[in-house]
């Protein structure tokens, strides 16, 4: 067996010292997290690394493993956890909620600039700093909430766009599915037509040959009734001549 690490060591001791109780806050922590942002569940900063994420997640899933937690919702948290240390290692998922927090921060930004125009003692004091009035500000618990905040707002919209177009692709996925089901159906129903046409052909022909020898020519001796003269309009029929007495 290897020899533990220093890190392991210290794991070790930090467990053995964790209450029930700080297990089940930590708990209720995960669980009140804001769900589209990984970095809250693992309680990290936005510009922490690969690795920070990395250890942080073995120590927090250690703390609210259901094996050791008897909290009733720890296999909740534990999934959480997972789920925020996979969407944080997959690079493409990890761009795209950075780009939201960058988004987040230029909004701020500009908000701070606008209100320092109107501070003239703030702003002489950014002059001088060269920066570093400003450096520090975003260093600030004040701004950190604020930009918690916004990055909560944005990825909201986000994923209500992202929603939005969901329901729309489907919804055009649902008519052309339809439609093409309809069309299946009308070319089903004209080649039964056809086939029906086909099989009732000799029929129709027997019918057809059997009309050309006895529909032109009456019986002999059948007394057939006037034709009507449609062609004139005020004469619809033919008046038969009557006895005089």
């Amino acid at each position: 067996m290897a020899a533990e690490t220093e890190e392991d060591l210290l794991l070790r001791s930090f467990m053995a010292e964790v209450s029930g109780v700080e297990r089940d806050n930590e708990v209720a922590r995960i669980l009140s997290c804001f769900k589209l942002n990984p970095f809250e569940h693992l309680n990290l900063s936005f510009d922490s690394s690969v690795d920070e994420v990395k250890k942080q997640y073995r120590k927090l899933s250690l703390l609210v493993h259901p094996d050791k937690c008897k909290h009733p919702q720890a296999k909740e948290a534990f999934s959480a956890l997972a789920k925020a240390q996979q969407l944080l290692l997959d690079l493409q998922e990890r761009e795209y909620i950075l780009s939201q927090v960058n988004a987040a921060k230029e909004e701020l930004r500009l908000k701070r600039k606008k209100e320092l125009k109107k501070d003239n003692a703030s702003k002489l004091k950014a002059m001088v700093d060269e920066g570093k009035f400003e450096h520090q500000y975003e260093q600030s618990e004040e701004f950190k909430q604020q930009l918690k905040i916004r990055v909560r707002e944005i990825l909201t919209e986000q994923e209500w766009r992202r929603r939005k177009m969901q329901m729309r692709i489907s919804e055009e996925e649902g008519r052309l599915k339809k439609e093409e089901e309809e069309t299946k159906e009308m070319w089903k129903r004209k080649r039964e037509h056809e086939e029906q046409w086909e099989e009732t052909r000799d029929k129709r022909v027997s019918s057809w040959r059997d009309f050309m020898k006895t529909g032109k020519k009456g019986k002999k001796g059948e007394i057939r009734p006037p034709k009507l003269k449609t062609e004139d309009p005020n004469k619809s029929y033919v008046q038969r001549p009557v006895k005089r007495g």
